[in-house]
């Protein structure tokens, strides 16, 4: 597995968080149940997380998101009061898994009951061994079975609320289906489409639209774990800019750095349409409306490429 391990580097010892978390309301650290305010105290590793949760539970959550910018990298993380207070407090815990936040897990440690966090790889189903690409909340399947599970987790905390989560996990469901369909739709309309990718954040959307990723192997492994790509993977990579047999390349903004800028303007000098990718939700963004774009975006390049191809 080729991952770039996240870094935790704590602010404040942990004696005095946990202080700081006995001064407020919030979950009983035993029960798991509702905060003070009524309300289940969610954390969640990053803000994709933490949208889904809301959308899940509703008015009767409360949502810390642990990385909550767009413009943060996930892979390299320091850790504030603020997240240590929300992880003494929380009712339920969303991580990613499969080494991708790993942060999390230290951050939780002795504080969070390991049976109140849902590990998202977990949930997947997919085959979690050698080169998994982790980043599964481009998975929408798997982000199907990560609204049953919360919709599950807070009814057991809230049973009250048991009808409103099981309603908004089938809206969201629905959601999800949308976007799947137009994935579909794409697949049938562009068959035999391609992509580059700087690495695999989008690999699972990109495959569900039917894009065969045609990257040398080399280079997003190399861009995955922060390492430099050798110099004849990146003259590779830059020629299959030039080659006219990619369809688009699938850009992860958060990670730029000098050669995925380089492989970047070698496709735009070619014509071939860039569709910028992230890790973390937009500011004022959704789950859904994210996706949502994503796959607008992905059209939208294919049509490009289409009509130039003409």
């Amino acid at each position: 597995m080729h991952l770039r391990r996240t870094t935790l580097t704590l602010g404040l010892a942990v004696a005095a968080t946990l202080a700081l978390g006995a001064c407020g309301g919030g979950s009983n650290a035993s029960t798991g149940t509702p905060s003070d305010g009524g309300k289940i105290p969610v954390v969640a590793s990053t803000n994709v997380y933490g949208s889904i949760a809301e959308a899940i539970g509703g008015d009767a959550v409360q949502v810390h998101s642990i990385i909550d910018r767009a413009d943060a990298d996930p892979h390299s993380y320091e850790a504030t009061a603020q997240d240590k207070l929300a992880v003494s407090k929380a009712a339920v815990g969303i991580e990613n898994g499969g080494g991708y936040d790993d942060f999390f897990g230290q951050l939780a440690s002795g504080i969070l009951d390991p049976a109140k966090v849902v590990t998202v790889t977990g949930l997947s189903g997919l085959d979690t061994g050698a080169d998994f690409n982790e980043h599964v909340w481009y998975s929408l399947p798997t982000m199907d079975r990560l609204a049953d599970e919360l919709a599950k987790r807070f009814t057991a905390v809230d049973p009250a609320n048991a009808s409103a989560f099981a309603a908004n996990a089938a809206t969201f469901k629905q959601g999800v289906g949308g976007v799947e369909d137009k994935l579909s739709a794409l697949k049938a309309a562009y068959p035999g489409s391609t992509a580059a990718i700087t690495e695999p954040v989008p690999l699972y959307l990109l495959q569900e639209a039917g894009l065969v990723n045609k990257t040398p192997a080399e280079f997003s492994t190399a861009i995955e774990n922060g390492s430099d790509v050798p110099t004849t993977v990146l003259r590779d990579t830059v020629a299959l800019m030039k080659s006219g047999t990619v369809d688009l390349l699938a850009y992860n903004a958060q990670t730029e750095g000098p050669q995925t800028l380089e492989v970047k303007k070698a496709a735009q000098a070619a014509g071939v349409p860039v569709v910028d990718f992230a890790e973390t939700l937009p500011a004022g963004d959704s789950y859904l409306g994210w996706m949502g774009t994503n796959t607008a975006n992905l059209a939208k390049a294919l049509e490009q490429t289409k009509a130039t191809a003409k």
